[in-house]
Parts: structure tokens; C-alpha cells; sequence
């Protein structure tokens, strides 16, 4: 709306000033009229009583496309398909970010120790297997958000909607996420 306005504005003053674009062949009072861009139609209303309004509402509620209740899908398409997953992971990523960042701005105020070294040292005390618990727990939903937001891309361009290939794409995301999740755990 601003944009528009600026724009009439701008062509109303080059048609009142002196310009390279008009000569003296159009007048510009021609061109400054003809450039508006006001809109006027009639109003389509009609009163209604109460009553009408609810049955007119009724019967626009039919019309409305209904999704269905998530009772009617298969369990392995709603518990574990990989779109729910997708932001599930993205989310908790998310809140785990702001909690850590949160806690690190407001830890020298409280008098605690997060910073990198405190960290480090309390991480390469634990145990082999407790060191790679965690990072595993911090790379699975990077590699599953990663791995699923390419098949997500795939669905933008209108592939892999049958539901072989659902299927198949679902198990093989589960299993790379899970295998590079492993990987990244126990590598370094």
C-alpha cells in the first residue's frame, strides 16, 4: 500500500514538473489524470437476520474440505513418518539452542561456569561410552533434519509420491540418520 502510494505520488509530481518523458504534445493534465489508480465499485452486501447468518455459515461449513482424524493412518505412517519427525527434530534443536545460548547469557549474572573450558573439562571426564551417548543425542536430530529435508526438497519438485517410494525413503532416511548420527558420535 505504501509502495503504491509513493509510486503515484512520484508520477503525479514528474507530470506537474518540467521532464524529459513529456513534451509539450501531451498535456499533462491528461497524464496526470490518467495515471490514477483509485478503484470504485459498488457494494455488495445484503442484511441478514441472525437465523440466515447461521444457516448461510452451516452451509459454508459443508463445503469446507475436512482432514481426517489421524486414528484412520496406519501407526508406522504417523508415529514415525519422517515429516513429523522433521519438526520434532527441528524444534527440539531449536529449544535446545535457546536454552543453551539463554543459559550461557545469563550464567556470569548467576555466578555459573559455562563457559567453553568448563565445558570441555567437564566432557572429557566422562566416559567413553557416556561421551558418545551424547554427542550421538546431539547429532541424530542434525542428520535426521538434514537427511529428511532433502527428501522434503524432492517433494517440491513432485517426486516420490507413491507410496513404495514413501515407504522406501522412510526407511532409508531412518537408517543413513542413524548410521551418520553414529558416525559423527564416535568419530571424533
Amino acid at each position: 500500500m505504501i509502495a503504491q502510494r509513493v509510486g503515484v505520488s512520484a508520477m503525479r509530481r514528474a507530470a506537474t514538473k518540467p521532464s524529459v518523458f513529456f513534451n509539450q504534445q501531451i498535456p499533462k493534465i491528461v497524464a496526470s489524470q490518467s495515471m490514477s489508480t483509485s478503484q470504485s465499485r459498488p457494494v455488495a452486501t445484503t442484511k441478514l437476520t441472525p437465523q440466515d447468518g447461521l444457516e448461510l455459515l452451516a452451509k459454508q461449513r459443508l463445503s469446507r474440505p475436512i482432514s481426517p482424524h489421524l486414528t484412520i493412518y496406519k501407526m508406522e505412517q504417523t508415529w514415525f513418518g519422517a515429516s513429523i519427525w522433521t519438526r520434532i527434530t527441528g524444534g527440539g534443536l531449536s529449544a535446545a539452542f535457546y536454552v543453551y545460548f539463554g543459559t550461557y547469557l545469563v550464567a556470569p549474572l548467576l555466578g555459573w561456569h559455562v563457559e567453553s573450558q568448563s565445558l570441555i573439562a567437564a566432557f572429557g571426564a566422562l566416559p567413553l561410552a557416556a561421551k558418545g551417548g551424547l554427542k550421538f543425542l546431539v547429532a541424530w536430530p542434525f542428520t535426521f533434519h538434514f537427511f529428511n529435508g532433502i527428501r522434503h526438497l524432492t517433494y517440491d519438485f513432485a517426486l516420490g509420491f507413491a507410496k513404495p517410494e514413501i515407504v522406501k525413503w522412510g526407511w532409508v532416511i531412518w537408517s543413513s540418520s542413524l548410521v551418520a548420527a553414529v558416525g559423527l558420535a564416535f568419530a571424533w
